[in-house]
Parts: C-alpha cells; sequence; structure tokens
C-alpha cells in the first residue's frame, strides 16, 4: 500500500484542525517536529488502496516570516518532505486567506484547495464561484462545512488529482526586473529569485556558498535602490502586489447579495456591558458545574470503590508487604478514577464545548484593555483560560505573543491559574468538606495574587508593549462530535500518563511506609510543617508528590490519610491551609520542563522560586490569621 504525506495548511480558524479531525478521527498523534518547540498533529487514513499520513501545520497568515511555525511550514514545503498539500480556505473571508495560498503557489508543489464555512457565508450572502476558482488556479477545489461535515469525505479522493497549481502572480515592473537580475547570476526560478529578494535561503541545491553570497549582495543594492523610490519596505512592495492579486481573484469568485439584518450577537458579546458580566457568568457557572457535579459523583465512585474493593481486600489472608503493595493499588486507583477523574472529565466536557463555540476569542477581545495593565494584551486570555484545564499547552500558547517581555509575563501569570488538577485539589477539599463559597475565595486569592505578580512584573519587565491583532472566530453552536474528540485528547493524557505515574507512585509510598522511610521524612518535615503551616506531618509528603502531578498532592494525602474522608483526620482550618498551598505551590514537573524549553532553564527555576514562596507565604498567614 502506497504511502503519502499530506500537509494541512490555512490561516488560524478556518476549521483546519476540525477538517483534520474528520479526516483522521481521533487516533491521533501530537510530537514535537524534530528540531523545533513546535507542536505537529499528525493522523492516517485511508482511500482506496493508498494511505495518507495528515499532518496539521500550524495555522499563519504568511510564509515569509520569522516565526518558528512559518519557518517549520516553510521548510518542510522547500524540502519536498510533503508530497501535497491541503491549503483550507475561510469562505467568509476569502480575499485575505487567498494571500496565504498565491504564496503556497510559488513553491510549485502539488495540492488542493478546500475552501470551508459555505454555510456561514452563506448565510452572510456571500456566494462562491468555485469552478472559476478551479479554472483560475488548475486543481481542485472542494467545498465544505466541516462543523456538518458537508462534503469532506471528497477530500481524500481529490488528492489523487491533486495538481502544481498554474497561478503565477504578476509583480510590478520593478520587482519583475530585479528577479531577472538574480536569475542572471544563479540559475534559479523567478520564484527562488523572488524569496531571495525577501531575505530568505535560496533552496536550489545546485547554488554553491560563494554563489549564494553572491545573490544576497546583488540582492540588498536592489533594495537600496528600490525602497527609497517606493517609500516601502521590499516585503511591503511584495506583499502589497500580492494582496492586489488576491483582491482581483477575489473579485472574480465572491458575489455579495443582500442579507435580512440580524441580531448581532458579536456586537452584545464585545461590548463592556453585557460583555464582561457574560465573560465572569460563563467562567463562574463553568466551575459550578465542575464542582457539583464533580462532587455528586465522586461520592458514588468512592462508594463504588470501597464496597466493592477496599472493603474485600481487608479480608482476604495477605502477607503484610503484600497487602500494603495492594491496599497502595485500590487506594491510588479510587484516588484517581473515583475522585480526580469526575473533575478532570466534567472541566474538560466545558472547556471543549467553549473552544468549539467560537467564544474564546470574544474573552479575548474584552479583556485587551485589563490586560494592558500588566504590560499584555487581550489574547494572552485565551492560553489563560486554557491554562484552567492544563498549564503545559497553555505554556505553548503563548508563542503566539510577539516580544520575550509578553512570553515572560505571561508565563509567570499562567503557572499560577488553577489547571483541572488543582481544581481537583479545591474541589475535592474545600468544596467537598467546607463548602462552595470556601472554594470560591481561594479563586478569588489566586486572582488578587495573579493581579499584584501581573502588575509588578510589568513595571519591572523590560521591553516595548504592543497593540493587539486579533481574528474573531465565528460564533456556533458546539458540536457534540467535535466536543468529545477534543475532550477526549485531554482525557487520555490523564488516563495514560497522570493514572500509571500514581499507581506506580502511589505503591512506592507503600514501600516507603512500610520500611520507615517515609515515617522519617514526614518526622524531619513535622516542625516546620507543624508550626509554620500548622499542617499534619504527612502533608509534607503529599506536597512533594504533588510536584509531579498536582491532582496527586490530593491523591497521596488520601493515601497516607488512610480514608478518603478527610474530614476525620483534618481540621478545617488544616485542608483550607493545604489546598492553598498546594494550588499555589511550585508547578508540576511538566509545567517546569516546558518553561525550560520554551524560555529557558534559568526562567524556569526563577517561576519556581517564587511559586514556593508564594505558596508557603500565603499559607503561613491562613495559619496565623485563621
Amino acid at each position: 500500500m502506497e504511502n503519502r504525506r499530506i500537509g494541512l495548511v490555512g490561516n488560524p480558524n478556518v476549521g483546519k484542525s476540525l477538517i483534520f479531525t474528520h479526516l483522521t478521527g481521533i487516533g491521533v498523534e501530537v510530537s514535537n517536529y524534530p528540531g523545533t518547540t513546535v507542536h505537529l498533529k499528525q493522523g492516517t487514513c485511508c482511500c482506496l488502496t493508498h494511505s495518507f499520513e495528515l499532518i496539521d501545520l500550524p495555522g499563519l497568515y504568511g510564509l515569509n516570516g520569522s516565526t518558528p511555525e512559518e519557518q517549520l511550514v516553510r521548510e518542510m514545503i522547500v524540502h519536498r518532505e510533503l508530497d501535497s498539500l491541503i491549503v483550507i480556505l475561510n469562505a467568509t473571508h476569502l480575499e485575505r486567506n487567498l494571500y496565504l495560498l498565491l504564496q503556497i503557489c510559488e513553491y510549485n508543489i502539488p495540492l488542493i484547495i478546500v475552501v470551508n464555512m459555505l454555510d456561514y457565508a452563506e448565510k452572510n450572502g456571500i456566494k462562491l464561484d468555485l469552478c472559476r476558482m478551479q479554472e483560475i488556479f488548475s486543481v481542485p477545489v472542494i467545498g465544505t462545512s466541516a462543523i456538518h461535515g458537508t462534503n469532506t469525505s471528497n477530500i481524500l479522493p481529490s488528492l489523487f488529482n491533486a495538481a502544481h497549481p498554474t497561478w503565477k502572480t504578476q509583480y510590478d515592473n520593478h520587482i519583475e526586473a530585479a528577479c531577472r537580475n538574480l536569475q542572471h547570476i544563479a540559475h534559479i526560478s523567478k520564484e527562488e529569485a523572488l524569496h531571495v529578494l525577501e531575505g530568505a535561503e535560496p533552496w536550489s541545491d545546485t547554488a554553491s556558498p560563494e554563489l549564494e553570497e553572491k545573490l544576497r549582495k546583488e540582492a540588498q543594492s536592489i533594495i537600496v535602490e528600490m525602497e527609497p523610490e517606493h517609500q516601502m519596505s521590499i516585503h511591503q512592495i511584495i506583499a502589497a502586489n500580492r494582496h492586489y492579486a488576491a483582491a482581483n481573484i477575489a473579485k472574480e469568485i465572491v458575489t455579495h447579495t443582500p442579507s435580512k439584518p440580524q441580531f448581532n450577537l458579536d456586537h452584545q458579546l464585545t461590548k463592556a456591558f453585557p460583555g464582561l458580566p457574560i465573560l465572569i457568568l460563563l467562567l463562574s457557572l463553568m466551575l459550578c458545574i465542575v464542582f457539583i457535579l464533580g462532587s455528586t459523583l465522586e461520592e458514588i465512585f468512592v462508594e463504588l470503590f470501597t464496597i466493592h474493593a477496599l472493603d474485600p481486600l481487608t479480608l482476604v489472608p495477605l502477607h503484610p508487604l503484600a497487602y500494603e503493595v495492594a491496599y497502595s493499588l485500590a487506594m491510588a486507583a479510587m484516588a484517581g478514577l473515583g475522585i480526580a477523574f469526575p473533575f478532570i472529565f466534567i472541566f474538560y466536557l466545558l472547556i471543549s464545548a467553549l473552544e468549539d463555540s467560537g467564544y474564546m476569542t470574544r474573552a479575548a477581545f474584552l479583556a485587551d484593555r485589563m490586560m494592558h495593565q500588566f504590560g499584555l494584551h487581550g489574547q494572552v486570555l485565551v492560553p489563560m483560560i486554557l491554562g484552567l484545564g492544563c498549564n503545559v499547552p497553555a505554556i505553548m500558547g503563548i508563542r503566539q505573543l510577539n516580544t520575550r517581555r509578553e512570553r515572560f509575563i505571561a508565563s509567570f501569570l499562567i503557572t499560577m491559574v488553577p489547571c483541572s488538577a488543582r481544581t481537583v485539589i479545591i474541589a475535592g477539599i474545600v468544596a467537598t468538606y467546607l463548602g462552595l463559597w470556601r472554594a470560591f475565595s481561594i479563586y478569588l486569592l489566586v486572582g488578587i495574587l495573579i493581579i499584584i505578580t501581573g502588575i509588578m512584573l510589568s513595571r519591572v519587565t523590560p521591553g516595548a508593549q504592543y497593540g493587539m491583532v486579533l481574528e474573531m472566530a465565528p460564533l456556533r453552536w458546539p458540536g457534540p462530535k467535535q466536543v468529545l474528540v477534543r475532550s477526549w485528547i485531554h482525557i487520555r493524557e490523564f488516563l495514560f500518563i497522570a493514572m500509571p505515574l500514581l499507581l506506580v507512585s502511589s505503591v512506592a509510598l507503600g514501600l516507603l511506609g512500610y520500611y520507615g522511610v517515609l515515617n522519617w521524612f514526614q518526622g524531619f518535615m513535622a516542625p516546620f510543617m507543624t508550626t509554620v503551616l500548622g499542617l499534619p506531618d504527612f502533608a509534607s509528603t503529599a506536597l512533594l508528590f504533588g510536584i509531579l502531578r498536582k491532582e496527586m498532592a490530593l491523591e497521596t494525602l488520601i493515601v497516607l490519610a488512610g480514608t478518603p474522608n478527610l474530614g476525620a483526620v483534618m481540621s478545617n482550618i488544616q485542608l483550607y491551609t493545604f489546598a492553598i498551598v498546594s494550588v499555589l505551590f511550585i508547578p508540576c514537573v511538566s509545567t517546569i520542563a516546558v518553561l525550560a524549553r520554551e524560555l529557558g532553564t534559568r526562567h524556569a527555576l526563577l517561576v519556581s522560586a517564587y511559586t514556593v514562596m508564594l505558596g508557603i507565604g500565603a499559607g503561613c498567614l491562613v495559619h496565623l490569621l485563621l
């Protein structure tokens, strides 16, 4: 069976990932491209006798930039690491999307075009002549509505007819003359000469280092003459030509017809009122659902585990060592599946629905003015809300921020956001034993500390502050299938990574306790834990294991307490203090690793040291004041 590598490429918010999911299902692999920090989703599918390896490339607006995502996609196309491309365009913003397509055409790689969101275009009175588009580019053009799955089944068969686009963008006389000059120096194509003008390396294998240097010098001398005459940079001149070509193509393809006046929900969601109250209400409602429904499921699961696992285990005659191992496994299974999983499962269902609805970009727009107080802009709210699920992808999301200053500040704030694992601690301890309002008070305290930290960092972190340009994703009802697929991708990490780690760690704890090592460590930490934080000595071990996975702090506490009823062994103040310290304490090891990779080891250590001091300081204050 022949195997072909296909790349899906397009602007952000064109439905690329949704089409990828339709084509590959949920059996996808997320990995770093070798030598980069860029994450790629990969999946396989079959059509007739061919196997396709689909790669969901990062969403981007152009190929001539210097971001890691743009460099990666450009290199994969230049070095022919992909057999063909599926270029996905948004039917409602076709002219803007055509700019990227025109750039891709210059690389002369086989492709097909997928025009997505036809249902939204029709709703807005936009009609597209896809047959004319196919004539212009001489490649297959498929119209789809990915949210409904309309016509997505025709994408894979169309790949057999993927062709080299015949469209050639006509540039002004100065650019054309410059390209001919560079072509004369080295036997390269016009498209390659154009990219040399833009500052890219020539991609021909025949170009020697001496010839490349000669090309660069000649290009620089041309640019020095051309820019003053046009009063624009070379990049602006070339981009203006492409935008002009995209506008002319769009005129041939797109027809606007008057549509009936409709209620503008976007206008309401992006105004300070009622936009901000709606945002606060949505986030509060989401946390309430997680707390209430998660607690209900927790009680059911814990009772089932107790009746069918823990109680029968006490009746089995086992050697003390074997009993310790079996009991540790049973307690770990109950802590992970019975206590943590209900909260994580519900949270990811809700956050996935919010993502799929397109509301996230409205929230970012609303938060822009407030975020400027922290030296950031509203776009950082999207990774911060994602941080409520997991800090790791949220930290990766700061790559979209323009400057290192913004990424530096955002990374500090995101690591303080209570992720779903910390929500497990808040819900499993505070909401369960102390009530909902006490649970919300922890979010309030963390929010205040995030604000103080953000303001402080904005005052001391060097660098300039820039504005925000953000494309609004279309509003829609979340699709049940898409929500479940998004949720499963997040949840399976807990099931297949966190649960095995929890089981192994629980057995390790049991063995350490059996041989007395745990008692020694807890005795060593007891003066600090009881005097400074007012916690029982075994809480130190739970905090230590919380560095591996945050929810393991609660799970380990239950294992060490010997009962899921923590209220029977700890006072209300101790429970509240433990939750505060756990939530603010050093991030999990995965977050630390991602911080080190994205911003450097020194930065990761700085964040870790700050959060340790913050957690212990807050816990000490709670102990002293309450």
